[in-house]
């Protein structure tokens, strides 16, 4: 087997790296940590938590993105640290994710359309699986589905998007308007 290998990519917000890895993190959906008090559940992220000016962590696929707080003056010593964390915690064998966290994940990584949603719904959700969320994990982040009621879509942003400063311009110009050609039925879209 091929030794483990962690790259750095920057991602369209200036305050979140997206670390690349040559080996499956989770198996399924994406695992979202907005300070150490939550990543219990995770020996990866809280293991990420420990290194200063860390604000948030995202666990995907292949990848982990994380955001810096305002304090930070430089990547240099983060991006050091955490490619360590990431690579050891691999070469380890053991499990980056031990627990999800109490998930708002409606989405194909755990919460297809469920029981009781209305046909609008489903369709969005559809659209976010397949077409959105792709591109945007790609970005280092992800959109969650939250819900849809007269003509509203609410979604939530994580990882590199969450904090993004083009994200309103992303879930307005992007997300929005595909939404709306190819389901009539909605107006607007929301971030909460």
């Amino acid at each position: 087997m091929d030794p483990v290998q962690v790259l750095t990519e920057f991602t369209p917000n200036p305050n979140s790296l997206k670390f690349n890895t040559n080996r499956e993190i989770l198996t399924l959906g994406t695992a979202f940590y907005s300070s150490a008090e939550k990543a219990t559940g995770s020996p990866l992220a809280m293991k990420i938590f420990e290194v200063e000016n860390i604000a948030e962590v995202f666990i995907g696929h292949e990848f982990v993105t994380v955001t810096r707080s305002a304090d930070a003056k430089s990547w240099a010593k983060i991006i050091a640290q955490v490619t360590v964390i990431v690579r050891k915690q691999l070469e380890s064998g053991e499990p980056a994710v031990i627990e999800m966290p109490s998930a708002i994940s409606r989405s194909s990584s755990g919460a297809s359309p469920q029981p009781g949603d209305d046909e609008i719904s489903r369709k969005i959700i559809e659209v976010l699986d397949e077409r959105i969320r792709p591109a945007v994990a790609r970005d280092g982040g992800d959109i969650i589905f939250d819900s849809y009621e007269n003509g509203i879509v609410r979604l939530h942003l994580q990882g590199a998007c969450s904090t993004c400063p083009s994200s309103i311009a992303t879930l307005k110009m992007g997300v929005e308007s595909m939404l709306k050609e190819l389901i009539p039925e909605v107006r607007e879209v929301i971030q909460v």
